[in-house]
């Protein structure tokens, strides 16, 4: 028995030193475990979907077919881009590898965890899994370029599709002589469907584009609505004023609107001494903006319009004007100007066309080309304060003081122009 004994108690001792008994969690210590795992799993699969689903919904809006318009810019545009700053493009596909390496990881990290013996051997794997996180975060928020710059970019160039249906157009009453006794040029954003706001604006201030020293034009998409699309050709047909790009009419596309209105400016109007960049839903008082441009005729250089300074991006998400902090990780924008209405001088068009192509795409298109553009450029933005870009009171002498007044509707547009031109009345 003695014998029995004492092989029965070396057995355990071997047994023991082989396969040593793990201690057991308490059953706090597992419920502690299981929450702070499970709140790993569901912020990783979050962070994951989210960005794909935020990928997947920016890269199907800007061409006809849904897909991205990845058509080369013309050769003398190409040449002048920074082919620095255009590689790093290519750091885009490094993202999402390093984003698929990190799903990865936490797949490890879970094999990790159902090993542990303790809470203390899952805080250490945390720990080591947040500091991978936090690089991996900080690798993407330093890529090359201006600080503070949309983090999942795409560059303006990959999107947009240089050209626009100019046989439908009248170029020479647009801008004769590519712009060389042209003052000034009018080009006005319109929505497709805004059919009345045009036609209000073709008979009231619009009449000054038949002066030779003004040109007006209306600028917009396309559509792949086919009833639309054969109003619009007759529309144009009839008055030959609206210049069409190839990129799909949206307010996600508002951008690429803009530098359409670039191109075609920088393309048949390069010598017009300003540029007046508005919208279909504004008044403009022509003769007050005449008025200010001959003061500054000899200035260079410069963007004119309602300045805007400590301008946070908007994070709610059922804004207008929402930016996510994939998309725009600062906080806040450069100096703008708003976008209803603002003046350019004519020199500085095709740097800012060039420059726009080469700058990662955000649909706010007044913080991207008076903002972030303007600003790489060194372009001067000055606050006028004839620029209100915003509804006022509507009594005549409050209008005649002001050049840009916006939230008008087609029936308004011809009251203020019959009180414009009405000699009777008088303001102080």
């Amino acid at each position: 028995m003695f014998i029995v004994g004492t092989i029965r108690e070396h057995r355990n001792k071997r047994q023991a030193f082989l396969c040593p008994v793990k201690k057991k969690m308490s059953r706090n210590q597992r419920m502690r475990f299981f929450t702070v795992f499970g709140a790993v799993i569901i912020i990783m699969l979050m962070y994951k979907f989210s960005s794909a689903k935020e990928i997947l919904s920016r890269t199907q809006e800007y061409s006809v077919t849904g897909l991205p318009m990845r058509h080369q810019i013309k050769q003398n545009v190409t040449n002048k881009i920074n082919s620095s700053t255009s590689n790093n493009h290519g750091s885009n596909r490094s993202i999402y590898l390093e984003g698929n390496k990190s799903f990865q990881s936490l797949v490890a990290v879970s094999n990790q965890l159902t090993e542990s013996s303790g809470i203390e051997d899952i805080k250490t794997i945390l720990r080591k899994q947040f500091i991978e996180m936090k690089k991996y975060s900080s690798s993407i928020q330093t890529l090359s370029g201006p600080s503070a710059l949309p983090v999942l970019r795409e560059l303006a160039m990959k999107l947009y599709e240089p050209g626009h249906l100019n046989e439908e157009i009248d170029i020479q009453k647009i801008c004769m002589h590519r712009g060389l006794s042209l003052r000034l040029l009018i080009l006005i954003t319109s929505a497709q469907s805004n059919f009345k706001e045009r036609m209000s604006i073709r008979r009231t201030w619009m009449n000054y584009g038949s002066r030779q020293i003004v040109g007006m034009a209306f600028i917009l998409g396309r559509t792949t609505n086919a009833s639309l699309n054969e109003a619009l050709n007759k529309e144009n047909n009839m008055y030959g004023d609206m210049i069409r790009g190839h990129f799909i009419d949206s307010y996600f596309n508002l951008s690429l609107k803009t530098i359409s209105m670039l191109e075609w400016a920088d393309t048949h109007c390069p010598n017009v001494k300003f540029i007046l960049k508005t919208d279909d839903d504004m008044f403009i008082n022509v003769p007050k903006l005449l008025d200010f441009i001959d003061a500054r005729y000899k200035n260079e250089r410069t963007i004119y319009g309602r300045l805007v300074e400590d301008w946070k991006p908007i994070r709610k998400r059922t804004s207008k004007y929402f930016v996510p902090y994939k998309l725009y990780n600062g906080w806040q924008y450069p100096p703008f100007t708003t976008g209803p209405a603002y003046l350019l001088t004519g020199d500085i068009v095709h740097e800012l066309y060039v420059q726009s192509l080469n700058t990662y795409y955000m649909q706010l298109e007044d913080v991207l080309i008076t903002g972030f553009v303007a600003k790489r450029l060194k372009i001067r933005r000055e606050h006028a304060n004839e620029f209100l870009n915003s509804r006022i009171s509507l009594r005549p002498c409050k209008i005649r003081n002001a050049i840009s007044v916006h939230k008008i509707k087609p029936r308004e547009q011809y009251h203020l122009w019959r009180d414009l031109l009405d000699s009777t009345i008088k303001c102080k």
